[in-house]
């Protein structure tokens, strides 16, 4: 985990000194650093004034996550902003565990605690395990700041050689980067996948937070397993132990509204209607798409691509509706005349079994009007084209 400064002890921001340098910069502007810093140094120690600004813009980038509420008071380190889970991810999964009655967690790799805060919210008392000293310090300021040091222990060690016997479930959540970037191997992950199912299947209950890419075929057949998307972005899956062994689902935020497979077949390929869905990425990441095409009383436009058409608009909370106006073969030359011809200004590009770039089609059709659309660039039954349509 990445460190929050390497000039002084993180301690030092949680002095009177070190406390009331951040509450002077909590809506500081990063574009005025240098002046900022020059003038912080006439009155503090120079090391402790950067210490402070580099935590200050951590709680600048941590409110998308956390709140601005939460985001102020806590602390993080460069990394734990980046892996730490989203509030209303961890919020949810929090409530799952409260749900199956579990009444003590173990979270390992816990970061700078961002699960174990909603957990000890959701009044459950966690031990929060991680083997980096400075993220573990961070986590137990985090536990202090926001009142719950009371429920939630804080340990230093290697979670492999953790004792999870006394509580009712783990939630494993392992480093899924390296030195070079994202690590696409669960067996790569720190620790690995198997050994987290191995820890798994010691407690009543369990929940392991995986990237939402792990093919379908390695989940256990005695897990659960679950897709996450938050506003429309999906943010991660989840293998659950103690549950429904063998059920997929994708969960929407906010809501939450779960979607369960049961096992239907590929939907059919149709021509493509009025309408076409763009189903959530969850849903994708879940395989799930037959459900909502039976929802929809819809089909594929192509055996290979994810968007559902259908005659009738109907509402789903798992896909987005577009009404299409025009269905044409792939050319930007008369994509661009159409879009001229309809004065269209504002151009959504969105693409689905396409090599062509968004970013490559706006700067050739350079769209000018007072009109919007949305252009997806995709396959129908094979054949490279170009839906133009409009949200619903």
């Amino acid at each position: 985990m990445g460190r929050v400064t390497d000039l002084v002890p993180f301690s030092t921001l949680l002095t009177d000194e070190g406390q009331a340098l951040l509450a002077t910069l909590r809506d500081y502007d990063p574009a005025q650093e240098l002046a900022v810093a020059s003038r912080l140094r006439r009155e503090h120690p120079a090391a402790l004034v950067t210490a402070a600004l580099a935590q200050a813009r951590l709680r600048q980038r941590a409110v998308a996550k956390f709140g601005a509420d939460d985001a102020y008071r806590m602390y993080f380190t460069p990394n734990g902003v980046e892996q730490a889970t989203r509030r209303s991810v961890a919020t949810y999964r929090a409530e799952r565990f409260a749900a199956l009655g579990v009444r003590s967690v173990a979270d390992l790799c816990s970061g700078i605690g961002g699960d174990a805060i909603a957990l000890a919210r959701a009044g459950i008392p966690v031990l929060a395990v991680d083997r980096d000293p400075q993220t573990a310090e961070v986590a137990r300021a985090n536990a202090d700041a926001l009142g719950l040091a009371d429920l939630i222990e804080v340990r230093c060690a290697d979670v492999t050689e953790t004792d999870t016997a006394a509580y009712d479930a783990v939630f494993v959540d392992p480093a899924r980067r390296g030195g070079r970037g994202r690590i696409f191997d669960p067996e790569a992950y720190s620790p690995s996948l198997s050994w987290a199912i191995g820890a798994a299947r010691t407690r009543p209950h369990a929940a392991l937070k995986i990237a939402p890419g792990i093919p379908h075929e390695i989940v256990p057949d005695d897990a659960e397993a679950e897709w996450i998307s938050d506003g429309g972005d999906v943010k991660e899956a989840v293998l659950w132990f103690g549950t429904s062994p063998g059920t997929v689902g994708a969960t929407l935020l906010p809501g939450p509204r779960t979607l369960t497979g049961r096992g239907l077949p590929d939907p059919a390929v149709r021509e493509v209607g009025r309408f076409l869905y763009e189903a959530d990425g969850a849903v994708i990441r879940a395989h799930l798409v037959a459900e909502v095409a039976e929802e929809l009383d819809g089909g594929l436009i192509d055996e290979t691509i994810a968007y559902i058409t259908a005659d009738e608009l109907r509402a789903t909370p798992y896909a987005t509706a577009y009404e299409i106006t025009d269905e044409l073969p792939f050319s930007l030359k008369k994509l661009k005349a159409l879009l001229r011809e309809r004065e269209v200004g504002v151009l959504t590009v969105k693409k689905r079994g396409s090599a062509v770039e968004p970013e490559e089609v706006r700067r050739k059709v350079k769209p000018k009007g007072r009109n919007a659309a949305t252009v997806f660039l995709t396959r129908v039954a094979g054949a490279p084209t170009m839906l133009i349509g409009r949200p619903v």
